[in-house]
């Protein structure tokens, strides 16, 4: 067996390609025997048997060149070997391809392999994505023509399979590559995936049609020859040169039309058709011809106009030309007639493989329908690489994600694992904390890949974050988040609203909270009320602050500053400088005292000992001392410059300052436990409070709220907690 489809296969290339072609051919079978050396198919025959008939089925039914030949043949060999070999193995094996049979047969290899791993569903409703799936992967336009020639091999093969498989490789030929065959205009291909996948899904009807397709044969040859006599005498005096032939329907067309009419088959009266291409016809005298032929067959037996069908001056969108009319004999049977030239019925019979076609495709990135229209327009008779004369990424705008159970989505290039969780479901989005692509654990960042198997971590207590618009892409996770994150601000909203009411009442200030609110929104310069309150929910600001401000806007104090302020500003542009922070001899020292003293240390910043700071004279809480870096020391500055004192440490103060350290770290097992230990054992300092939490990407996040002598301790505590295996951040918060 395996000698006599290497000689077919020998002939073929023989005669369809150079001799240098044939020794590179050789050249290929020889590598794949000895890398496929004892393995073998289900019925115990040689695995490189698989690869040589893939190989006759693309010269002969496909009509493909040497590259495509060769990577037919070797395609076993990565496919079986990407599934045995580490890594490293199976790269240097890749290389040893590319040096022996180059780049271009490598690249082809690749793209079959790759669509070999796709994990399919039978699923009639994800079909359409899984054709789709199929040609993203072929970049190269070669190697989805190549797949369809091994699932070919493979369908005329299945009776070797164990019987498990038949099921599901029948539903992939019927539902999957039949149809991309069909977009191609490989009809032969398509009808006989068709026949074969209908023979193991639906046995007993496809026996029933073979049956009766036999048993009426002799009839139906007869009628033929009879119903074609006079035409073809009329056909002979007009001068024209033309053959005929008939051809009984698929066996899958005709189980179809039985099903959708539900109808018999005796009742079928389209069961065959009649052919009648015209030879030897220029380009240019093709419709005028077949429009003359369809007139004879039309004053010879009468047509059905509703069944007239004109896809020579519309051509279909695959390319396929034809005139179709179906005529009633002398009995009142109807008969279909097929009008065609002989390049028509090449282009019907083989589609792209039969004119290599190319009218000039934009570089810009297509949908698979569009790439496989593109693909059947390669010219005729063309000697340069199908590859390079095509645009050769298909779809490049859509990646297919697989979910552990199989099901397939679909989504933009570009697309994390958060914008996948969101797309499974909103609640799945909202609480996803991170994931495992094929089996690797990654954050709600990673940007996925085609082809990726993707699995969802989730926890209850995960909520959407502004910080995650930036980076998903799709609309449907931007809207979810976004919809949180305005109920988040509502719910602030109105806690917020609530607590400044509080505060008004308990103050008892001669002011409405709408007028209060609409001033301190514009006192901080927000967009919004709503901006304010949420500031206030949140204790962004010190509400002991917010009382000064409102209380200066009641007395009229606050123009006066405002005032005072402008006209400072005038001066100093006058004189050229800008405003100075005091410099006097006079600074402010905080000694050990602190706790009984009419100053306070600054809630917004917490200073401690050590730090560089400054001091600011509010009016009603004497002076608070606040860090230089200060979130509102610009502020400060700005608006009250008269206001801000120089402030020093005392050299020998002492005192216990409480900071918060915000921790990142890996989530595991003890890093708590070796981070208080650190803090209580090593520091020797006191825990106030301690509050960790799962985050993505496998981490934990967390807050220490600890007792330190000056910024030194402080700053050494958080050098320690750093060299803790598996920290990656620790740095001072304000709480």
């Amino acid at each position: 067996m395996k000698e006599i489809q290497y000689e077919k296969l020998r002939n073929l290339v023989a005669k369809t390609f150079s001799q240098s072609s044939q020794q590179f051919v050789d050249k290929a079978l020889g590598y794949a025997e000895v890398k496929l050396a004892g393995i073998e198919r289900f019925n115990g025959m040689d695995m490189i048997l698989h690869g040589v008939n893939v190989a006759i089925i693309v010269i002969e039914d496909i009509g493909l060149g040497r590259n495509s030949t060769v990577a037919a043949i070797l395609h076993d060999v990565a496919r079986i070997y990407h599934n045995t070999l580490s890594s490293d193995d199976f790269a240097l094996l890749i290389l040893e391809i590319k040096d022996l049979f180059g780049e271009e047969v490598l690249g082809i290899i690749m793209g079959l392999n790759d669509i070999s791993h796709i994990k399919m569903k039978v699923a009639s409703e994800q079909a359409s994505d899984f054709r789709d799936m199929i040609v993203s992967y072929s970049q190269d336009p070669r190697v989805v023509l190549i797949k369809l020639a091994d699932r070919l091999e493979v369908m005329r093969s299945l009776e070797m399979f164990p019987k498990e498989k038949w099921e599901k490789k029948s539903w992939e030929a019927m539902n999957l590559y039949a149809q991309i065959a069909h977009k191609l205009g490989l009809y032969n291909i398509k009808s006989e995936l068709e026949d074969v996948a209908l023979k193991y899904l639906e046995s007993r009807d496809y026996d029933h049609i073979c049956a009766k397709l036999a048993a009426t044969e002799d009839e139906r040859q007869l009628f033929i020859k009879r119903f074609i006599e006079p035409i073809a005498d009329k056909l002979d005096k007009l001068g024209l040169k033309y053959h005929i032939k008939s051809r009984t329907k698929s066996i899958y067309s005709i189980w179809s039309k039985m099903k959708k009419n539900s109808a018999s088959f005796e009742s079928l009266y389209d069961i065959f058709a009649i052919r009648i291409i015209l030879d030897d016809c220029s380009l240019e005298q093709e419709k005028q011809q077949c429009w003359t032929v369809y007139s004879v067959v039309s004053d010879v037996y009468t047509p059905n106009p509703e069944r007239m069908r004109d896809w020579i001056t519309i051509p279909k969108s695959n390319g396929y030309e034809s005139l179709h009319t179906t005529v009633s004999d002398k009995l009142g049977k109807w008969i279909e007639i097929q009008i065609r030239t002989e390049r028509m019925d090449s282009v019907a019979e083989r589609g792209i493989a039969a004119h290599w076609r190319y009218k000039g495709v934009g570089r810009s990135a297509q949908t698979s329908e569009m790439w496989l229209g593109r693909l059947r327009e390669l010219m005729e008779d063309t000697t340069q690489s199908i590859a390079s004369r095509f645009d050769a990424k298909p779809a490049s705008d859509e990646i297919f994600i697989f979910t552990p159970n199989g099901d397939i989505r679909k989504l933009p290039e570009g697309a994390t694992l958060l914008d996948f969780a969101f797309d499974i479901h909103t609640n799945l989005g909202a609480t996803c904390t991170g994931g495992k692509v094929n089996n690797r654990a990654v954050s709600i960042r990673e940007v996925l890949k085609n082809g990726d198997i993707v699995e969802i971590l989730s926890q209850k207590s995960q909520s959407p974050r502004a910080d995650w618009l930036n980076f998903v892409v799709t609309a449907k996770a931007k809207n979810k988040i976004k919809s949180h994150i305005r109920e988040e601000q509502t719910k602030s909203a109105k806690i917020g609203r609530e607590e400044l009411e509080r505060k008004l009442k308990n103050w008892k200030l001669v002011i409405g909270i709408d007028d209060a609110i609409v001033y301190l929104t514009k006192h901080y310069k927000l967009r919004a009320g709503a901006e304010m309150y949420e500031w206030i929910a949140t204790q962004k600001i010190d509400m002991a602050v917010v009382k000064e401000v409102l209380v200066k806007y009641i007395s009229g104090e606050a123009d006066d500053e405002r005032r005072a302020a402008a006209a400072e500003v005038d001066r100093q542009k006058f004189l050229n400088k800008e405003v100075p922070v005091s410099k006097s001899s006079d600074a402010l020292v905080i000694d050990d005292n602190i706790s009984k003293i009419e100053y306070k240390l600054a809630k917004c910043c917490s200073p401690i000992k050590g730090d560089n700071v400054f001091g600011f004279v509010t009016i009603s809480t004497g002076i608070t001392i606040h860090r230089l870096d200060c979130p509102n020391a610009k502020r400060m500055r700005e608006r009250y410059p008269y206001r801000v004192i120089d402030a020093t440490w005392r050299s020998n103060a002492e005192g216990a300052f409480r900071i918060s350290i915000k921790i990142v770290a890996v989530d595991m097992t003890g890093m708590a436990n070796q981070i208080t230990e650190v803090i209580s054992r090593d520091m020797r300092l006191n825990i106030r409070s301690i509050n960790f939490q799962s985050v993505a990407g496998g981490l934990i996040s967390g807050v220490i709220s600890v007792e330190v002598a000056n910024s030194v301790i402080a700053e050494t505590l958080m050098y320690m907690i750093t060299r803790i295996k598996g920290v990656q951040k620790a740095y001072r918060v304000n709480v």
